[in-house]
């Protein structure tokens, strides 16, 4: 599993410091250099389109790094082996 979440901090890709729930069009918007408005719109119009925009921000949440380069996944993993 480290592989994965290397791989995934090699992506330079964050949650964004400027977040209304996790960050992730925040850090979408940092990494293309845009207005994070942009990004926030074209989350919105994927949502209202028929498939998993909703399943793809949860997974995004957990999976991107934040700010302090911690995945959220990779510390509830490593805790949940810690307590095995």
């Amino acid at each position: 599993m480290d592989k994965f979440f290397s791989i995934v901090r090699g992506f330079g890709l964050k949650r964004g410091p400027e977040r209304w729930l996790g960050g992730v069009c925040g850090g979408i918007a940092a990494k293309l250099n845009v207005d994070v408005a942009f990004v926030r719109i074209a989350f919105l119009l994927f949502a209202l389109l028929p498939g998993p925009a909703f399943v793809f921000y949860v997974l995004a949440w957990v999976i991107l790094p934040d700010q302090r380069n911690e995945i959220p996944l990779q510390a509830f993993l490593d805790r949940r082996s810690l307590n095995r």
